[in-house]
């Protein structure tokens, strides 16, 4: 596995070995002792997988308290998925990175704990998995508006498919509840 660094300190792509032939392909999606060594200790502890089409956005997410780190990969489709710092007193709060995971690619984002995450789907659907490493719990889930000018996310060009929430969520400055960066 190769773990390239963003320019978010701890928010990294994972580009996993493939090996195909004309039967298909096999890789390694997870290994603990090399995420372990590439700075990603945490234990996964529950596994998601969702299905949009074309223009859903989904975002910006976060839970706190308890935040979630999470490792996401597009299985079906094509998505770009966004890591937000919004980690009060971190010297990145409010910048993001943005990367495009396919099924083609087979890349994955490890977005730490501290930190909202979104993505847009652009291809006609899109199958996403990811890990969590804190369980869901409804009571602390939060959001950032998804198009907040402070954060400025250049998502790509396509009518954003939103749910009630998504499109509720308030802007960074005004979320009344965030994580702590502890340096």
């Amino acid at each position: 596995m190769n773990f390239v660094e963003t320019a978010l300190p701890g928010v990294l792509i994972v580009e996993p070995r493939v090996f195909g032939d004309d039967r298909g392909f096999f890789m390694e999606v997870y290994h603990a002792a090399r995420f372990t060594e590439a700075g990603i200790g945490d234990s996964f502890v529950q596994d998601n997988h969702s299905r949009s089409s074309r223009g859903v956005l989904r975002g910006l997410h976060y839970q706190q308290p308890n935040p979630q780190g999470k490792l996401v990969r597009a299985v079906c489709g094509t998505i770009f998925d966004v890591a937000v710092d919004i980690r009060r007193g971190s010297p990145h709060f409010g910048r993001w990175v943005g990367v495009e995971l396919s099924e083609e690619n087979k890349r994955q984002l490890w977005v730490p704990p501290g930190f909202a995450h979104g993505f847009c789907v652009t291809s006609e659907s899109a199958d996403v998995v990811y890990k969590c490493t804190a369980l869901y719990e409804p009571a602390n889930d939060r959001g950032i508006r998804w198009n907040d000018p402070e954060i400025g996310i250049a998502w790509p060009p396509v009518e954003p498919l939103l749910s009630t929430k998504d499109t509720a969520a308030p802007m960074l400055r005004d979320a009344a509840i965030l994580p702590v960066f502890m340096g």
